[in-house]
C-alpha cells in the first residue's frame, strides 16, 4: 500500500481528470469561504454554513468504492466515489444498498429527491408569515408581486434561446421567483436531469441577494424618494382580525389549489402554516417554525453542499449557462420590482415609496428587510416594513401561481 492508497482523499486527486481534480480543490476552497462568509452575516447563515461545511467536506472525501457484480462472473470493480449521497441513482435496488452505505442518502432520498422539504420550509414560512399586510393592501401589494415576477416570465424564452428544452427552461426560470423551495418543485417535476445544478446556483444567488440587490434599489431609486414617508391612511389604523386572516388562507387554499393542483402540495403547505399561526395555536407553531423550518433550512443547506461534487457539477455542461440565467432571472425579477413600486407610486399621487418595490420578489423575508434598511439609510425615522411585508407575501403567492402555470403547460410535452 503506497501512501496515496492510505490518504484516499489526496490519491483521488491523481487518479481522476485534470478538470475535475482541480474542481474539486476550488470547491473545498469555496466551502471554507461561504462557511467564513455565512458567520460575518454576509450571506445568510442558515444556508451557507451548513452548504460551506458540506461543500469542503464532499470534495475531500472522495474515496475509491470497491463495487461488486452479483450476477456476473467479474470479481469487482473499483469505482470513485463518495458515501454521503449519490443523487444520480434511481433504481430501487441500488437506492436500497446505497440508504445502507451513504450516510445522508435516506434523508435525501426521502425527503429531497421528492420535495418534501420543499412543503416543509413552506410550512415554517407560512407560521411566520404576517398576512394583515395583503388584505389591508392588496392592490398594490398583488401589483407589485406581478411584475416582480418579471424575471421568471423573461428568463424563459431567453433558456430556450440558449438550447434548454421547455422543461428545463421552465426549471431555470423559476429562479428568477427568489423562492429556493419553488424552483426545487419545478425542476424535480419538469426536469430531474437539471435538478441538481439548478438547485445549488438558485441557493448560490438567494444568499447572494444580500449583497446585490440593495445596489439594485439604490441605483434605481433615488434618496429623495427612498426618504419618503408614506402618509397615513384610514386601513394603516385597522386591524384585521384572527378571523378574516383565517378564512383568507382557506379560502385561497382551496381556490389556488382548484386552479394549479399541480402546486397544490406548496399551497396547502404555505397556508396551513399560516393559519395554524392565525389560529394561536403555540404548540403547532413552535413545531412548524423550531422544528420543521429550521431542520428542513438545516438540511436542505447541507445537501446543498454535499450535491456540490466536482464530479456531478463539472461532469454537467449545462451548469455555466444556469449560472448565467440565474442572474439573469434574479436581476430582471428585482428591476421588475422596482418597476411595480414606481407604478404604485404614480396611482397614489406619489404616496409610496418605490424602494417597497424590491420586496416583490418574495425571498421572504430577506427582500423586505432590503426595502427597509434601504429606505432607514436614508431617513431612519420612515417605517414601511408593513408594505413591504405585503408585498413580499404576495411574491410567495404569485411565485407559486406561475410555478403552478409553468407546470400545467409544460409537463406534458415532457412525458
Amino acid at each position: 500500500m503506497n501512501i496515496l492508497s492510505l490518504f484516499q482523499g489526496i490519491g483521488t486527486l491523481f487518479e481522476q481528470e485534470p478538470t475535475i481534480a482541480v474542481g474539486r480543490i476550488v470547491f473545498i476552497i469555496l466551502g471554507v469561504i461561504l462557511v467564513y462568509l455565512g458567520f460575518k452575516r454576509t450571506l445568510e447563515p442558515l444556508i451557507m454554513i451548513p452548504m460551506g461545511f458540506g461543500m469542503a467536506a464532499v470534495n475531500a472525501g472522495m474515496l475509491m468504492k470497491f463495487v461488486i457484480e452479483l450476477d456476473g462472473g467479474a470479481e469487482g470493480t473499483r469505482e470513485l466515489t463518495n458515501i454521503m449521497i449519490n443523487p444520480l441513482e434511481s433504481t430501487t435496488t441500488g437506492l436500497m444498498n446505497i440508504m445502507q452505505i451513504d450516510f445522508l442518502q435516506p434523508v435525501y432520498t426521502l425527503t429531497f429527491s421528492n420535495g418534501l422539504i420543499a412543503c416543509l420550509v413552506f410550512m415554517g414560512i407560512g407560521v411566520i408569515s404576517d398576512i394583515s399586510p395583503v388584505l389591508k393592501y392588496p392592490f398594490t401589494s398583488m401589483l407589485i408581486a406581478m411584475f416582480a415576477e418579471l424575471g421568471t416570465i423573461l428568463t424563459f424564452p431567453i433558456a430556450i434561446a440558449m438550447g434548454f428544452d421547455p422543461g428545463g427552461a421552465a426549471a431555470a426560470a423559476t429562479i428568477g421567483t427568489a423562492d429556493g423551495p419553488m424552483v426545487l418543485f419545478t425542476s424535480l417535476i419538469l426536469d430531474k436531469s437539471l435538478f441538481v445544478p439548478i438547485t445549488i446556483v438558485a441557493y448560490l444567488y438567494l444568499s447572494i441577494c444580500y449583497g446585490f440587490y440593495p445596489l439594485i434599489v439604490k441605483a434605481m431609486v433615488p434618496k429623495e424618494l427612498r426618504a419618503k414617508t408614506i402618509e397615513l391612511r384610514k386601513q394603516d389604523s385597522s386591524e384585521i382580525s384572527p378571523k378574516a386572516r383565517i378564512i383568507f388562507d382557506v379560502i385561497a387554499c382551496a381556490a389556488l389549489c382548484l386552479l394549479f393542483p399541480v402546486a397544490a402540495p406548496l399551497f396547502l403547505s404555505f397556508f396551513l402554516g399560516n393559519a395554524i399561526r392565525e389560529a394561536s395555536m403555540p404548540n403547532y407553531q413552535k413545531l412548524l417554525e423550531n422544528v420543521f423550518l429550521y431542520g428542513a433550512t438545516f438540511f436542505l443547506g447541507l445537501l446543498l453542499g454535499i450535491l456540490c461534487d466536482a464530479n456531478t457539477l463539472l461532469g454537467n455542461p449545462e451548469v455555466l449557462k444556469l449560472l448565467i440565467l440565474g442572474f439573469i432571472a434574479l436581476g430582471l425579477a428585482a428591476v421588475g420590482g422596482v418597476i411595480g413600486g414606481y407604478i404604485v407610486y404614480g396611482i397614489n399621487k406619489k404616496n409610496y415609496n418605490p424602494a417597497i418595490g424590491i420586496a416583490g420578489v418574495s425571498c421572504i423575508p430577506t427582500t423586505a428587510k432590503i426595502a427597509q434598511h434601504a429606505v432607514s439609510e436614508v431617513n431612519k425615522r420612515v417605517i414601511i416594513l408593513q408594505y413591504a411585508m405585503g408585498a413580499s407575501v404576495c411574491g410567495v403567492i404569485t411565485s407559486a401561481i406561475l410555478t403552478g402555470l409553468y407546470v400545467t403547460i409544460i409537463l406534458p410535452y415532457t412525458q
